[in-house]
């Protein structure tokens, strides 16, 4: 896997008419879902018109990240006359970019695309780093493909069209990069005011976040090895999701994965001796900021059993990535349903 380009934009519309002059395409194509149509879409006005895209439009949200909805926009690129030199523009949020990037990358066994993540989510992750894929069969990005854009245009500009729970979704991304880069990060954002945005200071603390994943892709494109540190929190957290797509009341994923990082960050205090004071500070983040998941004691059997689909599990084991201090990342640790139900259970008293 190559390297991706990443273009943190001064001038959003500058930079992509740039991208897009160095890309030979046949025609061109924009995905977008119900809230960028309206919000997102005429800031690309004036650069693509020339090119006559043709439009695809899906529905909004991880309800709509499914088979059936990748089917429509195989349609659309085949009913619009893409071809193998065709070029797809992603414009969106984390559901987009996953859902598009898997269908460039299967569309007659691939088309060029760009990712332009508009959501705070998709810039520091979903965006980055070359996954892509859709919900299957109740489970979170069940099926997908490794396949880099041609490039990521990043414009912090598009967060200020984004509600509050859509700016923290991502910001739970951008702490777990702190978690697992270095304890001056990691202070950094627990220090940042999220009720009175400083979008300057945001887009630096964005620019680092990126950093830190593409340094740690570039060492392990596949995830073999250390891309499994990007995993922290995930593992409860997409059983937390998974429970709340099967109840009918989906949560953003970064409120999942937000709760999530309380029960293993608490399993790494007591596996690896992950620092009681870091642990804390931590979780009073997260509680100030993402509320709770409600559930209870009759639940820990599902979601044990939904662990146990983790695309990270080894021979039948439930892997984690667990943190022995600030920085100090611990890969493959196993831990048992007693240990798993030990966690839920930090996590139900914190709250």
């Amino acid at each position: 896997m190559s390297v991706q380009k990443i273009v943190v934009c001064e001038d959003f519309r500058e930079s992509l008419s740039g991208v897009l002059s160095g890309i030979p395409y046949d025609r061109l194509f924009v995905l977008v879902d119900e809230h960028t149509s309206a919000c997102c879409l005429p800031l690309l006005s004036g650069i693509v018109e020339a090119d006559a895209p043709v439009v695809l439009r899906i529905g909004a949200g991880d309800a709509h990240k499914t088979l059936e909805t990748l089917s429509q926009v195989w349609a659309g690129l085949s009913n619009g006359g893409a071809s193998r030199h065709s070029l797809l523009l992603n414009v969106g949020g984390g559901m987009v970019t996953d859902l598009g990037g898997f269908a460039a990358a299967t569309f007659k066994r691939g088309i060029r695309f760009i990712n332009i993540p508009t959501t705070l989510l998709a810039m520091v992750d979903a965006a980055v780093g070359g996954k892509t894929g859709i919900n299957f069969n109740g489970l979170k990005n069940e099926i997908g493909a490794f396949a880099l854009a041609d490039c990521v245009l990043v414009s912090t500009e598009f967060l200020r069209t984004l509600d509050r729970e859509n700016l923290f979704s991502g910001y739970a991304e951008m702490l777990k990069h702190g978690l697992i880069s270095d304890e001056k990060h990691w202070a950094e954002l627990l220090r940042f005011d999220l009720s009175s945005v400083d979008y300057g200071q945001l887009k630096d603390l964005v620019a680092q976040s990126i950093r830190i994943k593409e340094e740690v892709v570039a060492q392990d494109p596949h995830e073999q090895g250390i891309r499994k540190a990007l995993n922290l929190g995930h593992t409860v957290g997409h059983a937390f999701e998974s429970l709340a797509l099967e109840r009918g009341c989906p949560v953003l994923h970064g409120y999942a994965v937000a709760w999530g990082i309380i029960c293993e960050l608490y399993y790494s205090a007591v596996r690896l001796g992950f620092p009681t004071d870091r642990l804390h500070q931590t979780v009073s983040f997260i509680k100030a900021h993402y509320g709770t998941f409600d559930f209870d004691c009759t639940h820990y059997e599902r979601l044990y059993e939904l662990m146990t689909h983790d695309k990270k599990n080894e021979a039948g084991r439930i892997n984690f990535t667990l943190l022995r201090n600030v920085g100090d990342i611990a890969i493959n640790q196993q831990a048992t349903k007693e240990d798993i139900f030990e966690m839920l259970d930090f996590y139900r008293e914190t709250n």
